[in-house]
């Protein structure tokens, strides 16, 4: 099963000079030595140590080691980081103090396979009351939804998304018992290899990975994540394609996990029309666009807007709508006759995986896809809290001395520690690895490293989430939900002291 390759330096520009296109690189897909076929066979076990690629550090920083030039195999450096770190691994938890939380993993256990990888962020908010009735009266249906979702279900998605302004028909809507088991069944309708930005979802490389499809990260622009820069995909797809390759399908999200940035419209524009003019069909994962935390200064355009003919756009109802315990997500085919094909294809991946939706949770869902008013009154007010908690956070990392885009959406921001590096060096911290496991410890909440998202190991990148900022417990997060300034609540206050603290110990 084959794993990512790089496809050259970020910000490379197609028909530039660099690495990108010296022939000293790797050709995408290929093996270069017997080094990289044993960093193969452990890439299952190894999967969350894997660098995926190279990424420019900001500038005037240097990159953490020699295994981080653009360019070098992934197989490769994933193999030497397997060779030079289990002793070090194992004292470093022998060190540490158990945190209350999850049960731990053995000792010595690597952490790398694809079971302990993140979830997305959680916004820790408690179920609204009208859903939670909505779902106990349905609770006597036995049977789950039929493949791909019940009517009702399917037409409750095709209204959620006409008032966005993509308009369709029922028939065009797939539905699925989660965003992962969704996007695996359009992987697999769709063929070919794989493109997506870098970092991007935890859960997109797993599942490429889990059909055989070979898959490539792409950097990012400056600007935002969550979407290729379109002269890096147009150089990844011609090398990818000078290999003998099939690149046919680009996954993107304007709204991102895990920088929790919004793309801007021009850029947007431009990586769609990039990917459309090479022949890729668009994934759009649209799971946070209800997240957006100040809607009427933000101006976001769905792929699909664009190139309606050429996107798919998947939404996970865990991002605003309902409890990750209650899993579903829905997926907009185009109108057409080739995106017919796709959709029964999809539709048969799912009945063979036996992902089908739950009658109860189908029937939550669709209540909640209407957005009755206490359904917008919840996303509007959620929105609201994690504008705050999230800024606060925010100008808590910033105080530090590190680096992180000004969060837009979600709950959570992308922190770049690079620039406390000599700091986290003398805590023995040296590769996003050890500072996932140095921030859980500390925060005593998951500070899931830069590498679970496909960036580099030795970048020091981390995503923060700032679920747990708003109360231990359900009675106090609703407080946090209800207040007009949640700042000021005391648990809220205190928790973003012990936060801050955290990140001024690395000053």
């Amino acid at each position: 099963m084959q794993g990512t390759e790089d496809t050259g330096p970020p910000g490379s520009r197609a028909g530039g000079q660099g690495p990108a296109q010296g022939p000293q690189d790797p050709a995408p897909g290929r093996e270069r030595s017997p080094e990289r076929e044993r960093a193969g066979e452990r890439e299952g076990r190894a999967h969350g140590r894997e660098r995926a690629g190279a990424q420019d550090p900001p500038p005037g920083r240097e990159r953490a080691s020699e295994r981080e030039r653009a360019g070098e195999p992934e197989g490769r450096a994933h193999g030497e980081d397997q060779a030079r770190r289990p002793h070090h691994r194992a004292h470093s938890r022998e060190d540490r103090s158990p945190r209350p939380g999850p049960p731990a993993a053995r000792p010595h256990e690597d952490h790398g396979p694809v079971r302990y990888g993140p979830p997305a962020p959680d916004p820790g908010l408690p179920v609204l009351p009208e859903l939670a009735a909505v779902l106990a009266a349905a609770s006597a249906r036995t049977r789950p939804e039929p493949p791909g979702g019940g009517p009702v279900l399917r037409e409750a998605a095709r209204g959620y998304w006409d008032r966005r302004g993509l308009h369709g028909t029922a028939g065009g809507i797939a539905a699925a018992p989660g965003a992962q088991p969704l996007l695996l069944a359009l992987i697999g309708a769709h063929g070919g290899d794989v493109l997506m930005p870098r970092p991007c979802p935890a859960a997109w490389m797993p599942q490429a990975r889990l059909l055989g499809h070979p898959a490539y990260h792409v950097p990012t622009p400056a600007e935002c994540g969550g979407i290729p820069d379109p002269y890096a995909l147009l150089e990844t797809v011609r090398r990818v394609r000078a290999e003998g390759g099939r690149p046919k399908l680009l996954l993107l999200s304007v709204v991102d996990d895990p920088t929790a940035t919004v793309a801007l419209p021009e850029l947007v524009r431009e990586a769609c029309e990039a990917a459309v003019d090479e022949g890729l069909h668009i994934i759009s994962d649209e799971t946070w666009r209800d997240t957006v935390h100040r809607p009427r200064d933000t101006v976001l355009l769905s792929p699909a807007e664009m190139c309606p003919d050429d996107v798919t756009v998947l939404a996970d109802l865990s991002g605003a709508l309902l409890p990750a315990a209650w899993p579903v997500a829905v997926a907009r085919f185009p109108d057409t006759a080739r995106a017919a094909v796709r959709h029964a294809r999809t539709l048969d991946i799912l009945t063979a995986l036996g992902a089908l939706v739950a009658g109860p949770v189908a029937h939550a869902a669709a209540h909640a896809l209407g957005e009755p008013d206490s359904v917008r009154d919840r996303i509007q007010r959620a929105a609201a809290l994690n504008t705050e908690v999230a800024a606060a956070a925010h100008r808590a990392v910033l105080g530090s001395g590190a680096l992180a885009r000004p969060p837009e959406a979600g709950c959570h921001l992308y922190a770049d520690l690079g620039p406390l590096r000599s700091r986290l060096a003398d805590l023995g911290v040296t590769d996003s690895m050890e500072l996932e496991e140095y921030l859980t410890d500390r925060l005593g909440a998951p500070a899931p490293g830069g590498h679970r998202f496909g960036d580099e190991l030795g970048a020091l990148r981390v995503r923060l989430g700032t679920g747990p900022l708003l109360g231990a417990t359900p009675q106090q997060r609703a407080e946090s939900l209800a207040a007009a300034k949640p700042l000021e609540l005391a648990h809220v206050a205190r928790a973003l002291d012990d936060f801050a603290a955290v990140f001024a110990d690395l000053r």
